[in-house]
């Protein structure tokens, strides 16, 4: 597996773009991702009893199993507008669907940023015809920039690899920053491949891959109404049709979820505010469900992200995050260690020294380990500190 340039665009048959049509002050704000040809697609959408208008018109499009086209705005999330919101998305779809000359049906619609505004609907229509004109085979890093609202930079990746002798490409893009905890997290994630492959097999994978990496990850405790993960696959790649499970369909899930942990990881190191990645890795559970929740209570806590960003190493927040997680475990067995610095061992001080400890939380990518000795089954969240500057952003965030 090679990782290579282009993002969404990396893969045969993509082409992007990103365009200013007016609803931010100045910066890209409407994204276009277009197929060659009508491609096998899947998507996973926010738990939020809250859900924004392009998301209800975006999964019953993908109900066929097919799409076309993407097209995101950013700086306006279109959700809490009653039926306005759900016009104004439809008429998104149909404006990119004549454009195209396709159904509006293979349209996915998606929007990010403030909650309970209505969109300026003429002026991303406007820009629609825009970004149709500039779309291109290169316009996967525009089309990244244009989806950001708090990101501090694109997030893009995309690898490539061989599949019973034919070369397939898999690309992505993301945004997300802030308001990030599965179950997706704030975020919208849009991934396309040249990989012929049954939509009933792609939701497979993407199922499988979203619970160990979006899902995984965690920045501020919200879920938000737009969380929105997509994935075409077109086929262009001229590939034995992947209609099963089997060796194949391995490699492709194993690839897509190459893509989805680099773009998962993505969003908590550019979570807002932060200065640290977090990894919390949970070993030695009775079983993958409770090592998730030990691993998930660790990384939401708002006193371990705070002491990791004072770089205190403070264990004790740890064991009583595992504590209320509901995980069965004796708590006299459990061994904590900070970036490999043991820290507790056997439920209690492992006679470490503060100094190295502390240490050990100085750098900009940290490690919590944290083993039960209660079972065999572990399990992998990311996640990041929590500084003032969270504060600043999310205050602010409006005004």
């Amino acid at each position: 597996m090679k990782i290579v340039p282009g993002g969404v665009t990396a893969a045969k048959g993509f082409r992007a773009s990103g365009v200013f049509c007016g609803i931010k002050k100045k910066k890209s704000d409407l994204a276009l991702v277009v197929s060659d040809v009508p491609a096998s697609a899947a998507g996973l959408f926010t738990s939020n009893r809250v859900k924004a208008a392009p998301l209800l018109v975006a999964r019953e499009n993908l109900r066929r199993g097919k799409a076309s086209a993407i097209i995101v705005n950013s700086g306006n999330a279109n959700a809490c507008t009653g039926n306005r919101g759900i016009a104004d998305a439809l008429a998104m779809a149909r404006q990119v669907s004549e454009t195209l000359k396709v159904s509006p049906g293979e349209v996915v619609v998606a929007s990010t940023g403030v909650i309970g505004v209505k969109l300026p609907i003429g002026k991303i229509i406007r820009g629609i015809s825009r970004a149709f004109h500039e779309l291109n085979s290169r316009g996967g890093h525009s089309a990244a920039e244009a989806i950001r609202t708090t990101d501090t930079f694109a997030k893009e990746f995309a690898v490539r690899f061989n599949v019973s002798g034919k070369t397939i490409t898999i690309g992505g893009m993301t945004k997300g920053a802030g308001m990030i905890h599965p179950h997706l997290a704030t975020m919208l994630c849009f991934i396309t491949s040249d990989a012929d492959i049954s939509p009933p097999m792609l939701k497979a994978a993407l199922k499988s891959v979203a619970e160990q990496s979006f899902n995984s990850i965690t920045v501020d405790g919200d879920t938000s109404t737009n969380d929105t993960l997509v994935v075409l696959a077109n086929g262009l790649a001229g590939n034995k049709r992947i209609v099963r499970h089997g060796r194949d369909f391995v490699k492709f899930r194993d690839a897509l979820k190459t893509v989805a942990y680099e773009l998962a990881k993505m969003i908590v190191r550019d979570g807002e505010g932060s200065s640290k990645l977090i990894e919390v890795v949970v070993s030695g559970a009775q079983t993958g469900k409770q090592a998730t929740a030990a691993a998930k209570a660790i990384a939401g806590s708002n006193l371990v992200k705070t002491a990791v960003y004072g770089a205190d190493p403070n264990w004790g927040r740890v064991m009583a995050a595992l504590g209320r997680s509901g995980t069965i475990f004796e708590p006299c067995r459990v061994d904590i260690s900070f970036n490999g610095y043991r820290v507790v061992r056997a439920g209690t001080d492992a006679g470490y020294d503060e100094k190295e400890a502390h240490r050990s939380l100085t750098g900009k990518e940290i490690k919590i380990e944290a083993n039960l000795h209660a079972g065999s089954a572990m399990a992998r969240v990311w996640t990041c500190d929590l500084t003032e500057d969270y504060i600043k952003i999310n205050a602010h965030y409006r005004t």
